[in-house]
């Protein structure tokens, strides 16, 4: 089973990280990222805004790989 993260194409708002992240769990993209936004304010906003930038510019897009 070669099972590999990507972003997603067809699930996302912003950049489709948390799309790609809840196709790999398969998990619900909708609490994915509610559960992101309910942390976000727990983490002093920046900590986990830079981890959710740094993830689009790493993980590539499912399709062009």
């Amino acid at each position: 089973m070669d099972k590999r993260l990507y972003r997603s194409s067809s699930n996302k708002m912003v950049s489709g990280v948390l799309g790609g992240i809840a196709e790999y769990f398969n998990f619900d993209a909708t609490i994915l990222r509610l559960i992101f936004v309910v942390a976000l304010p727990f983490t002093a906003f920046f900590p986990l805004f830079f981890v959710y930038i740094a993830a689009a510019f790493i993980m590539p897009i499912d399709g062009e790989v």
